[in-house]
């Protein structure tokens, strides 16, 4: 699997080039914050009128597919509660992680952008979260290119652990 790094900004979210993106918010995160306010701030509101109509809600586990074209270059948005931020901690990151990749896998999608749960609160450090994220990608070899939606300095700290990790990979495939 091919990871790959985007800013959480309109920019970088116009231009991602991928099936789908995956991202989860919390039930008691309003307004939607990071990326995924920005994909509301393209889609003109269309991700908070749902919150306010709580045809969305952000509950534990929730798994919501909205079709974002032409707004966006992506096929689908696959949005997914992550509970309430209080109980949030990196068993519930794992939860939503592994719905996240199972929710993919099911869809057959095989280029997709994540928003990881809880980095745009800063809920947990970004070596924590991609820790968790590269030790379940493991189980999905289906999923080719991923992009993490992250800030840049979130970037860099994950952007050392992946590294590692493909040197850790490489070194077993070797020995």
């Amino acid at each position: 699997m091919e990871i790959r790094f985007a800013a959480p900004n309109l920019r970088q979210l116009d231009t991602l080039r991928c099936e789908a993106l995956a991202g989860a918010f919390f039930e008691d995160e309003r307004p939607l914050r990071g990326a995924l306010g920005y994909i509301d701030w393209r889609m003109c509101g269309m991700l908070s009128r749902l919150l306010v109509q709580e045809k969305i809600t952000g509950r534990k586990h929730e798994t919501v597919l909205i079709p974002v074209r032409p707004r966006l270059k992506l096929d689908k948005l696959f949005l997914f509660g992550a509970g309430k931020q209080e109980d949030f901690d990196e068993h519930a990151l794992e939860s939503v992680v592994r719905l996240m990749f199972e929710t993919l896998a099911r869809t057959r999608v095989r280029s997709s952008a994540y928003v990881l749960p809880g980095r745009s609160l800063e809920l947990l450090e970004p070596v924590a979260a991609v820790e968790v994220f590269l030790r379940l990608s493991a189980a999905y070899s289906d999923h080719d290119e991923v992009t993490l939606v992250e800030t840049l300095e979130g970037q860099k700290a994950m952007a050392a652990v992946v590294e590692r990790e493909r040197r850790r990979a490489r070194a077993r495939s070797l020995g």
